[in-house]
C-alpha cells in the first residue's frame, strides 16, 4: 500500500502545498511541474503520477504558486509564464526533497507539462547534482531559453502528433539540448492528450524513462 500524505513545503517566504505518494521502497521520486493555469490537482498529472507509483516511483504534486499568487494569476495570467519564479520554486522543492528525504535517499526526476516543462528544465540546469532525469509532456521547453544548453541530464520530450506548432517548438529545443535530449511524438494526440489511450502512452513512456535513468544514479 502506497503512503499518501499532504505536506506544506517552505520555499523562501512561500508556503507551498503538496501531495506526496510513496511506495514502500521507491526507486526514485518524481516532482511534477504543472502547466499554465493548472494546479497539483491536474487530472492528467494525477493520472500519470498513479502510473509512476505503480512502477515503484514516489511522486510529488505541488502547487508552485501560493493561494494569494494564484488569485492574482487567475485575473492576470502573468505568473503562469514567469518561468524564473516557477523554476526557483521547483529548485527549492528539489532541495527540500534532498535534505528532508521524505522518500529516502533516492534520485529525483522532474515531470513538466506545458510551461511547467520550461520551469523543470531551468531547475534541472541549476540542480544537476540532484536531478537525474526530466520528462516533458506537451511542453514548452523553448521557454527555458539559454538554460537548455546547460541541461546535462537525460530529457524526454513527449508531444502529440496533432500538436504541430508545439512539435516545431520542441524540435528547436531538442537542437539546444543536444545528445541528452530525445523527442517522441504520440500519434493522433492533440495538446492535452485527451484522445483515448494517448495519455496512457505518455504515462508508460515516462515511467520507463524515469525507472531507467533514476536507477542509474
Amino acid at each position: 500500500m502506497d503512503e499518501q500524505r499532504s505536506v506544506t513545503i517552505p520555499i523562501g517566504d512561500a508556503q507551498l502545498p503538496a501531495d506526496l505518494t510513496l511506495p514502500a521502497q521507491p526507486v526514485g521520486v518524481v516532482l511534477f511541474a504543472h502547466g499554465s493555469g493548472s494546479s497539483r490537482h491536474s487530472p492528467r498529472n494525477v493520472a500519470v503520477a498513479r502510473t509512476l507509483n505503480g512502477s515503484g516511483l514516489g511522486t510529488v504534486l505541488a502547487d508552485l504558486l501560493t493561494p494569494a499568487e494564484d488569485e492574482v494569476d487567475a485575473r492576470t495570467a502573468e505568473l503562469r509564464f514567469d518561468i524564473g519564479l516557477l523554476a526557483s520554486r521547483l529548485a527549492g522543492i528539489v532541495d527540500w526533497l534532498a535534505v528532508e528525504r521524505p522518500a529516502g535517499d533516492v534520485p529525483i526526476g522532474l515531470f513538466g507539462a506545458s510551461t511547467g516543462a520550461a520551469a523543470a528544465l531551468v531547475a534541472a540546469s541549476s540542480r544537476a547534482d540532484r536531478v537525474a532525469a526530466v520528462v516533458s509532456r506537451g511542453g514548452r521547453p523553448d521557454l527555458a531559453e539559454d538554460a537548455l544548453a546547460q541541461v546535462r541530464i537525460p530529457t524526454l520530450l513527449l508531444v502529440g502528433g496533432l500538436d504541430e506548432e508545439v512539435i516545431t517548438l520542441n524540435e528547436r529545443a531538442l537542437a539546444e539540448l543536444g545528445e541528452v535530449g530525445e523527442l517522441r511524438v504520440i500519434p493522433g494526440a492533440t495538446h492535452l492528450f485527451e484522445e483515448p489511450g494517448t495519455l496512457e502512452q505518455v504515462a508508460d513512456q515516462a515511467g520507463t524513462w524515469f525507472t531507467t535513468h533514476l536507477g542509474r544514479r
